[in-house]
């Protein structure tokens, strides 16, 4: 946390490629169980009712909240009931092509 004489801010990236991208879910679904190889990712919490999966450990974060995923884990993001959004910041080269997907409700696995 950087302050200033006016409060304060939080600075997450700065001289790195990165994507940044808001995701909406709908109420009580869920993306597919995924790994990447390129990248990390940040996500934090914008919603109550956000649910985090990252290598088989489910979390329901406050909002404001934050996991960093590494290149690799498997991870998965819901709604444990309302619409929810989350901020992801892709790290790295990003590629929708490099979705790995492992278990999926929609029949892309």
């Amino acid at each position: 946390m950087d302050r200033r004489p006016w409060g304060s801010f939080e600075r997450f990236t700065h001289n790195e490629p990165t994507t940044v991208k808001v995701i909406h879910v709908a109420p009580g679904q869920r993306l597919s169980l995924q790994r990447h190889r390129h990248r990390d990712e940040l996500w934090v919490a914008l919603d109550p009712g956000a649910v985090f999966e990252v290598d088989g450990r489910r979390t329901l974060p406050e909002v404001g909240e934050r996991v960093f995923i590494r290149a690799g884990q498997t991870h998965r993001l819901g709604s444990s009931g309302p619409a929810v959004r989350v901020l992801e910041i892709a790290f790295g080269h990003f590629d929708e092509d490099d979705i790995e997907r492992l278990e999926d409700a929609y029949g892309r696995a």
